[in-house]
C-alpha cells in the first residue's frame, strides 16, 4: 500500500454522541471511510495518520436514507464507516488542545 492511498482512506472522524461514548468507554473511534476501503488498509491509515497502535477494525456499511424533493423520490448515497479500537494507553485527541 502506498502513502497516497493510505491518505485517501480517512474521509472524517464521526463525532457524535455515540461515538464521544465508546472513546471514552472502549477507546474505539468511528470514521467515515472510502467505500472501497478494507481492513487492513483502515488500520495502516488510522496508525500511519495519528501515529498509534491499532487493535481491531469493525465496518459498517451505511445505507443512505430515502428522501422526497417535492414529488421527487431520491435517495442520498450509501458510505462506510469504520469503529476502530486502538491499544492500551493510545489516544487520539481530535479538538487539539492549545
Amino acid at each position: 500500500m502506498n502513502r497516497e492511498r493510505l491518505m485517501k482512506i480517512l474521509l472524517a472522524p464521526v463525532i457524535t454522541e455515540k461515538s464521544t461514548r465508546i472513546a471514552d468507554a472502549h477507546r474505539q473511534y468511528a470514521f467515515r471511510v472510502a467505500r472501497d476501503a478494507t481492513k487492513p488498509e483502515i488500520k495502516r491509515a488510522v496508525e500511519t495518520m495519528f501515529e498509534v497502535e491499532v487493535d481491531s477494525v469493525r465496518v459498517v456499511n451505511v445505507h443512505g436514507k430515502r428522501k422526497r424533493f417535492g414529488r421527487t423520490p431520491g435517495r442520498r448515497p450509501d458510505w462506510k464507516k469504520a469503529y476502530v479500537r486502538l491499544r492500551e494507553g493510545h489516544e487520539i485527541d481530535f479538538m487539539g488542545q492549545d
